[in-house]
């Protein structure tokens, strides 16, 4: 595991203290939902270049269940 950190107004880290909000816990899980989002964004940019170059008439379904296999093998 590594240390990030990130620099924060002391009015802030008192307001975080005071609320007694667990910083590192919100910080990781705003990290898992941004990656995610991401992670959905190109998948969404892959099927729908796949389903412009493959217009026959393949649901979107089986295009991002074809590109969730691809990417679980890599």
């Amino acid at each position: 595991m590594i240390t990030v950190s990130a620099k924060i107004p002391d009015d802030m880290k008192e307001k975080l203290e005071r609320e007694d909000i667990n910083v590192s816990e919100v910080i990781r899980n705003a990290l898992e939902e941004e990656i995610t989002k991401r992670r959905r964004e190109k998948l969404r940019r892959d099927v729908n270049s796949l389903r412009e170059k493959v217009d026959d008439g393949v649901e979107t379904d089986e295009i991002v269940g074809a590109v969730r296999e691809t990417r679980q093998e890599n």
